[in-house]
């Protein structure tokens, strides 16, 4: 039990307000996504578009999640260390989640506020189950 429904339980709140508690837990429990593929177009040097699809995603962040493990992967592979979000678009059609992200990668730290570290975003993935390149 979360420690928030826990604390409602002991002071003896209404027990309609612990129904809350239980989606969030069966959400959690349930999620188990299936990655459909990723393609990789070159678009111009160093900018470089990541199509993703998957299905039993939560929402966006999971589908932005994937084209970023794709572009972590990705730039390692071309010799770099790290990428610079652009822009990610995502659909959801019939439970499949489809995303389209734009990567700039390069060997330096980019200037800008959305950059990854290639190495350690490639093991988080690996460590989340997510798969790359």
């Amino acid at each position: 039990m979360c420690r928030l429904c826990s604390l409602i339980a002991t002071a003896g709140i209404a027990s309609g307000a612990l129904f809350a508690c239980v989606p969030a837990q069966e959400a959690t429990a349930a999620f188990t996504p299936q990655y459909k593929g990723i393609e990789t177009i070159l678009l111009d040097g160093d900018l470089v578009d990541f199509r993703v699809e998957m299905t039993g995603a939560r929402g966006v962040e999971d589908v932005d999640a994937y084209a970023a493990c794709a572009a972590a992967q990705y730039a390692l592979i071309r010799g770099f260390g790290f990428a610079r979000h652009v822009r990610t678009n995502v659909a959801n059609a019939g439970g499949v989640w489809r995303g389209d992200a734009v990567y700039t990668i390069s060997a330096a730290l980019p200037r800008g506020m959305k950059t990854i570290d290639a190495e350690v975003t490639v093991r988080d993935c690996g460590a989340q189950g997510i798969p790359t390149v």
